[in-house]
């Protein structure tokens, strides 16, 4: 999903301050974790700024915020989740056209719902309920996403999210590809007592390997989880590491966490306890940061202000190849 702002290089200063303020007095949720064992909360964001995307994408974005936030979740640099909505049915087509991306991959997760995809590379997907569609931008690619035609017509909930992964420096080249991942393909562990099921989309998870493939270290769950669940799980404690409630409410590590909230881990070593109220979906996100200099414009994120200038240069010289809108 195309995004036109400009973002500056953050510095790490800036997101601390930023996270202060926006979480208040860590003093107070750290005594809240004294001798539990569990690992720090950092904060709860609420939903913030809601806006279209396209015509078929009404999104909240939790980062990158303008504030320095996306230096605190690298590699992950946007998160913009598109909570439940109802259409009628129609006869117009909702989505996002034509538009470019270089340095990055963009991965769409539907919860409810259907998305179809095209890319300048010859790639098509459709992809329902639990499917992700990942796409490697690399050196330059041209894509479009839209509501499947099927479901415009016959209408429905709708519910997506879209993620950014910042490719490191040494692979922001790399070939543009596409993996389209099913649900019923993904690597999972049951929970014990019906509790529900972890999919491992990326990294591992209990020895159980993600079914993506990643250019840098990334752990990436997919939880769907029953009302009385009540489970711990680790991640490496220098990886900046989040969750987003998709659906349902938890309480994470003693936090009370609604629907369509997300969840900022502090980096260092615990647990980390989920406690179902009901029923619900969780994304569970974790990365080795890049500690890379980086420049982002609209749907490029490169390390330097040149090589931004170049992927402008090389998309409108029709470098990143054709695809009709």
């Amino acid at each position: 999903m195309e995004r036109k702002e400009f973002i500056k290089k953050g510095v790490v200063a800036t997101a601390l301050a930023y996270v202060q303020a926006a979480f208040g007095n860590p003093a107070k949720a750290a005594a809240r974790l004294a001798n539990t064992g569990y690992r720090g909360v950092e904060g709860v964001l609420s939903p913030t700024n809601t806006h279209m995307v396209g015509n078929g994408f009404k999104v909240m974005n939790f980062f990158p915020n303008g504030k320095g936030f996306e230096e605190r979740m690298s590699p992950f640099f946007l998160l913009d989740f598109n909570a439940q909505v109802d259409y009628p049915p129609s006869e117009i087509s909702r989505g996002v056209g034509v538009h470019p991306h270089r340095g990055i991959e963009t991965i769409t997760f539907a919860y409810k719902g259907a998305v179809e995809h095209h890319d300048s590379k010859g790639n098509h997907g459709i992809i329902g309920p639990g499917d992700i569609q990942w796409m490697t931008a690399g050196g330059g690619v041209l894509h479009k996403e839209y509501q499947e035609q099927s479901f415009i017509k016959g209408g429905g909930a709708f519910e997506m999210l879209q993620l950014w992964i910042n490719l490191p420096q040494k692979h922001k080249m790399v070939p543009a590809k596409y993996q389209s991942i099913i649900h019923d393909h993904k690597p999972k562990i049951d929970l014990h007592n019906d509790m529900g099921t972890i999919y491992v989309v990326a990294g591992e998870y209990r020895g159980v390997k993600g079914i993506a493939k990643t250019y840098s270290p990334v752990n990436m769950y997919d939880i769907h989880f029953n009302g009385h669940a009540d489970f711990t799980f680790s991640l490496p404690a220098n990886y900046n590491s989040g969750i987003l409630v998709i659906d349902g409410s938890v309480v994470v590590n003693g936090h009370d966490v609604d629907e369509n909230h997300y969840v900022q881990l502090k980096n260092e070593k615990g647990e980390i306890h989920i406690k179902a109220k009901e029923k619900g979906i969780l994304l569970v996100l974790s990365g080795e940061p890049l500690n890379e200099p980086y420049v982002s414009y609209g749907p490029f994120v490169m390390n330097t202000k040149e090589e931004i200038s170049q992927a402008i240069e090389d998309y409108n010289a029709g470098k990143f190849g054709f695809l009709k809108d």
